[in-house]
């Protein structure tokens, strides 16, 4: 691997100019089939083996006209102050706004009138239009939103409160807000860093060749396959934090290697055999977590995590091609004003250590103290992840200033909290007058349950075998009240089976959310025990140890379990909810616990593979346990902690976003970030690595006899032109 990298990395060096111009018809080619797509994509989460999806594909079947693709919008109107919406002016300003929005756009295919269809509110103040399209969501064009919201206006300018949700509405835009502010601190932390804006910015723009390629790739394909439209946002974080990390690890070596007296050319492609070789590594585990969000069987999750790797795949191929031509565009910048001062012996040496070589002679002195505060301080922040519930946002959880959360909040307050989470019972058998019967006697128990609001009368499919039954519960769609509703409306009707042979399933949103919240409950330990258990295959492999591996994976499970403990605090508990501009608290997001074990799993893998091989090289080239624990903090300290705020900023800046999902994904990354970075691979690694010495590299020979040798630091790598100069290694300490 060492000697293949070398060689392209030499090669990049050498043909740049064809390096840079391939990569920028890659990216000019994905840049216009994107900009020729129609873009689009779904916002739905559909679980196969499910009994709610079970219910929704039986619909489809026997209510093909009730199941149609086409988008939907409900609108909430409620009468001025002191007014009812059955009076005469606000019955006639429905009417108006009842109109306009069937002229809205010719794609409207009806619009119900609430007084004919009955959806006024008991106390007269509030009703709903239910508008329906011929075409998908994805297909509507901006003058359809825009004649949809202009109809709305004027039905506001009349002095109707007139609010909407539903899948027609236009999808918000960050406007790339998140992804500027973790921009732009990763560049000010590279800058930091390396002391030259020339070596500052490559990272930077391998970062935006890849995301640019990445992102136009999966407009043109959530377009095309119609993906969820948090599969781009995923992809985005994860493609700039990796590709500029994996960045910054080869020039950061390839300042060593000039720093040690080699040309910039043979410095480039050794940095690129030994940096590249463990940002192949480090890539190709962060894939095959990704790759392994799959085994849960749920196709949004499926969809993030290729799209993920697929941003990481990119970014690997553009750090190790495009870097070593961009340090040929300015090698000698790259190094910085300091460097090339000592290089040239123009400057004074600087007798202060460097600060990651500081803080391993800190943990060396008190291996023990540093170790038990450090895991009790994990423990601690860890504790709050026992109490963790999982569930999926709707238009409850959004900010009170959308017009999604306003008409969600107007139907609580006029039909109760209940009536945004109906739950759907459809129940069927091959004999009409087995399933008219199953659906009185069901219908019957079903109205007689403590949380039940209402129970619609049954509307049976033209064979008469299928009936759907609308219960409205008395509690929120979230609440635990609604869960145990579901549960004993299913088990009624498993007894109703039992009796009859008809058959009973619970289906609709919130029972479909219920679902997917217990399907992730019971897949995160075991996804996480697989990719704990591939982190301590692999560490093995790479590190010829079997106790280095095995505190890694126990590390990055202590990591992991603390930022579930911060989400719980903050999103589910509400702690410090203000500081983080969080509106609403409630359970965490299915999706969320499980893509960050796949995503820090990668990054931690990173972290130990920079930190830990620099230190196992120093080792095995004669350095005691101690004297190679301060080499490789020496070498490799101030790199890791850079890539960590990197990674850390860029995850943070996703903060700031309006997305439920991507909000507490973008917290949850960023907390797990620095608690492995920082507290395990900073602080607990050199720490057990002291207090086990010699036995942390030690390996039975049977097994070592057995394992392929993984040269990750270069170590077949030729000398085929000697050092020049032996000047010590830059201290990229920042200035001041």
């Amino acid at each position: 691997m060492a000697t293949f990298l070398h060689r392209i990395g030499r090669r990049a060096f050498e043909r740049r100019w064809l390096v840079l111009l391939l990569w920028a018809v890659v990216l000019g080619v994905a840049g216009a089939a994107a900009a020729g797509s129609s873009g689009g994509g779904s916002s739905s989460v559909t679980l196969p083996g499910i009994e709610a999806q079970k219910a929704y594909d039986l619909l489809g079947k026997k209510f093909p006209a009730a199941n149609a693709d086409g988008a939907s919008a409900r609108v909430v109107v409620r009468a001025p102050a002191g007014q009812k919406l059955t009076g005469s002016e606000p019955k006639a300003e429905v009417k108006a706004l009842l109109k306009d929005l069937k002229q809205s756009s010719p794609r409207v295919a009806s619009a119900t009138d609430p007084f004919t269809a009955k959806t006024v509110s008991a106390d007269r103040t509030t009703g709903y239009l239910q508008v329906t399209y011929s075409a998908k969501a994805a297909d509507l064009t901006d003058a359809d939103h825009n004649r949809f919201d202009k109809a709305l206006e004027e039905a506001r300018d009349t002095g109707l409160t007139a609010e909407a949700s539903g899948s027609a509405l236009a999808a918000t835009s960050e406007g790339g807000s998140s992804e500027a502010i973790g921009f732009a601190l990763a560049a000010l932390i590279l800058v930091i860093t390396f002391g030259s804006f020339a070596a500052a910015g490559m990272p930077l723009a391998t970062a935006l060749v890849g995301v640019g390629i990445t992102i136009s790739s999966l407009t043109v394909l959530t377009a095309a396959l119609n993906l969820n439209t948090s599969t781009s946002a995923l992809a985005t974080m994860l493609g700039i934090a990796v590709g500029i990390d994996y960045a910054l690890f080869i020039v950061s070596r390839y300042r060593s290697e000039r720093a040690v007296g080699y040309d910039a050319r043979e410095a480039a492609a050794r940095a690129n055999g030994t940096a590249g070789s463990a940002v192949v590594f480090a890539g190709l585990t962060v894939v095959i977590a990704l790759v392994g969000l799959a085994v849960v069987n749920l196709p949004i999750l499926t969809a993030m995590g290729m799209a993920a790797a697929g941003a990481v795949v990119v970014a690997v191929l553009v750090a190790v091609t495009l870097v070593p031509a961009l340090l040929s565009l300015a090698p000698e910048r790259a190094l910085g004003r300091a460097a090339r001062r000592r290089t040239t012996g123009a400057s004074r040496t600087s007798t202060r250590r460097p600060l990651g070589e500081r803080w391993a002679a800190f943990v060396l002195r008190r291996p023990w103290k540093v170790l038990l505060v450090s895991v009790a301080g994990l423990v601690l922040v860890a504790l709050p992840a026992t109490k963790l519930e999982l569930g999926l946002a709707d238009d409850g959880s959004k900010p009170p200033s959308t017009t999604e959360r306003k008409a969600y909040d107007m139907l609580t307050e006029s039909f109760g909290p209940g009536f945004n989470g109906p739950l759907t019972v459809v129940v069927t058998d091959s004999d009409p007058a087995a399933t008219k019967k199953a659906v009185g006697e069901l219908g019957d128990s079903i109205t007689g349950m403590k949380d039940v609001a209402a129970v619609t009368p049954a509307v049976y499919n033209p064979g008469g075998d299928t009936a759907i039954v609308t219960v409205t519960p008395k509690s929120a769609p979230t609440s635990e009240k609604t869960k145990t509703l579901v549960h004993d409306i299913r088990d009624r009707a498993a007894d109703f089976r039992a009796a009859t042979g008809a058959e009973g399933l619970v289906s609709g949103t919130t029972a479909l959310n219920i679902d997917i919240a217990a399907k992730f409950a019971q897949a995160i330990v075991p996804y996480l025990l697989l990719v704990v258990g591939l982190a301590f295959l692999v560490l093995i492999l790479v590190f010829r140890s079997l106790l280095v591996p095995l505190k890694a994976a126990l590390g990055f499970l202590l990591s992991v379990l603390a930022a579930f403990g911060a989400m719980v605090a903050v999103f589910q508990w509400g702690w410090f909810k203000d500081l983080f501009g969080l509106q609403t608290t409630g359970p965490v997001n299915s999706l969320v616990p499980i893509l960050t074990v796949g995503i820090v799993f990668g990054l931690a893998m990173d972290y130990q593979v920079f930190l830990v091989t620099r230190i196992r090289e120093a080792y095995v080239h004669g350095a005691g346990p101690r004297e190679a624990i301060t080499d490789g903090f020496r070498h490799s300290g101030k790199v890791v902690t850079a890539a960590a705020l990197i990674m850390t900023g860029v995850f943070g800046g996703f903060i700031g976003g309006d997305d439920a999902l991507i909000k507490s994904l973008g917290f949850g990354l960023a907390a797990a970030v620095l608690f492995d970075a920082f507290v395990v691979r900073m602080t607990i690694v050199p720490a057990v690595l002291t207090l086990l010495g010699d036995r942390a590299w030690s390996l039975p020979n049977w097994i070592d006899r057995r394992l392929p040798h993984v040269d990750i630091e270069g170590e077949k790598l030729t000398l085929p032109t000697r050092p020049t100069t032996t000047a010590t290694e830059p201290d990229f300490t920042p200035a001041g």
